[in-house]
């Protein structure tokens, strides 16, 4: 399973969240400040009192943003969840509490044509208009844009870097990159630099280091302190069939093409090869990006030998426009 434009993730499920609460608040019972947190709490649960989350336009904001991604459900609830805690965290300053600041750095690991980059740019959008960033801009990074040709450089790039970034994501695709070059290259410099920043801005920023699976849990293993700063480990798996031809349809859609019976049956069967005898780092979304913008071009060329075109002919891509690289 893999994501576009409608990521996966592994979350806590209700029965542990509440157990995680009710054990919080056991230990919490035992302070000697708790008589007064205690009649507070009791008067925000009374049932009197609608709930914070229900039917929250935030929470519903987010499902909205993120509804024409395929494979997002798992995403959005991290999302919830985030959101969540800030709300918990503006409820617990008013009755006194601390508020538990929340480090969202993230690792984003999957094969090409998985979503990771567009996820990652829709995500600072979303996460500006739910206040958690501050200008929700998105910054896409790569090797040479950290990694200087002297000694120093390096150090001062990235920082600069994340200067830029700060109210916002920075992204960096195939993050292990920095680590090709040995020991002696200044790529290991502009990791030791962004553990430091990520530290000194943990609450200002968050950092996405993004690539495929194998190549990041390398990179990860570099720098003792690297893994253990990102809260969010991200599998962006591959796209299943029924997947891959709902991105099919609704990038024909967008577009406003849509397929005949007979070409969703030969695409329903190429892609079911492909899914099947899938070859390594397989394009997933991006490969049936291509078909699709390639089925307009041939059908653009087979409506050039007809006389008269309606806009049924215009919209509608046959079998025979559904043509594949070989």
């Amino acid at each position: 399973m893999g994501v576009y434009h409608k990521f996966h993730f592994s979350t806590y499920t209700d029965s542990a969240r509440g157990d995680n609460l009710n054990t919080q608040m056991t230990h919490n019972d035992r302070g000697k400040i708790n008589i007064v947190l205690h009649e507070q709490r009791r008067k925000t649960n009374n049932k009197d009192t609608p709930s914070i989350l229900k039917n929250n336009e935030e929470l519903k904001q987010i499902d909205e943003h993120f509804s024409s991604f395929i494979g997002l459900t798992h995403f959005k609830e991290i999302i919830k969840e985030i959101y969540a805690t800030k709300l918990m965290n503006s409820k617990r300053e008013q009755m006194g509490l601390n508020a538990n600041k929340q480090v969202l750095h993230m690792i984003f690991k999957g094969n090409p044509g998985t979503g990771k980059t567009t996820v990652a740019r829709e995500l600072s959008k979303a996460l500006y208009k739910l206040n958690i960033l501050s200008k929700g801009h998105f910054i896409e990074a790569e090797r040479a844009d950290l990694v200087g040709e002297y000694i120093g450089q390096t150090a001062q790039k990235t920082r600069n870097l994340i200067q830029k970034a700060l109210g916002g994501i920075l992204f960096i695709d195939e993050a292990y990159s920095l680590a090709r070059g040995g020991h002696k290259d200044f790529g290991r410099e502009a990791i030791d630099t962004l553990v430091k920043q990520m530290e000194d801005y943990h609450n200002d920023f968050i950092l996405i280091l993004a690539g495929y699976p194998l190549e990041m849990d390398r990179f990860l293993q570099l720098n003792p302190g690297l893994k253990s700063r990102f809260p969010f480990h991200i599998p962006f798996h591959d796209y299943d069939l029924d997947q891959l031809l709902d991105i099919a349809t609704q990038i024909a859609s967008e577009r406003e093409y849509e397929l005949s019976e007979k070409a969703q049956w030969k695409l329903r069967n190429h892609l079911r090869d492909k899914t099947v005898y899938k070859a390594s780092h397989f394009a997933n979304a991006r490969y049936v990006r291509n078909i699709i913008e390639k089925s307009i071009r041939m059908q653009a060329i087979r409506l050039l030998q007809e006389t008269d075109c309606t806009v049924k002919d215009l919209m509608q891509l046959t079998s025979d426009d559904i043509q594949f690289d070989s």
